[in-house]
């Protein structure tokens, strides 16, 4: 798994990153956030339905810096790359002329908080293959516990 070193934001409040609630009005909430919306980006996929697109799916997690997520069901294919604009104090370095999505994207519902959960989340193809295996399963396959023994035979006295 790939862990990146991130170095602190370039304002904090009494040595730390403030709640998005603590941060003064008149302060952007990008001043005191490390850029997490420019170190990935996120694809929506056609939900997968058979065990060939859960196959494709344990394609992609077998690259490098490829995870896959599910919100409100979508499956999404995440990729963790840094923008190559980013710059070391984690403001854009194409700010006047970045991309419209940037544009478009707001703090509202952002990554700041770092407090994502997912409806499910993939970071390994053995996950994702373990999970196929479970949706997958032969039919003839009713139960994982072993069978019940047969019943001891009454005796008469």
């Amino acid at each position: 798994m790939y862990v990146e070193t991130i170095s602190p934001p370039a304002k904090t409040i009494n040595g730390k990153k403030p709640l998005r609630e603590d941060v003064p009005k008149d302060d952007s909430l990008c001043d005191y956030c490390t850029a997490r919306c420019c170190r990935y980006f996120a694809l929506p996929i056609e939900a997968p339905t058979t065990s060939q697109d859960y196959d494709f799916i344990r394609w992609y997690l077998l690259h490098d810096r490829a995870t896959m997520f599910v919100e409100d069901e979508t499956w999404y294919l995440l990729v963790h790359t840094t923008c190559k604009h980013l710059q070391n104090d984690h403001r854009c370095g194409i700010y006047e002329t970045r991309p419209q999505i940037c544009r478009d994207y707001t703090t509202a519902k952002c990554e700041y908080d770092d407090d994502s959960v997912y409806d499910k989340y993939f970071e390994t193809a053995e996950q994702i293959a373990e999970y196929t295996e479970a949706l997958f399963a032969p039919s003839s396959i009713k139960n994982l516990r072993t069978p019940e023994p047969p019943m001891l035979p009454i005796l008469s006295l």
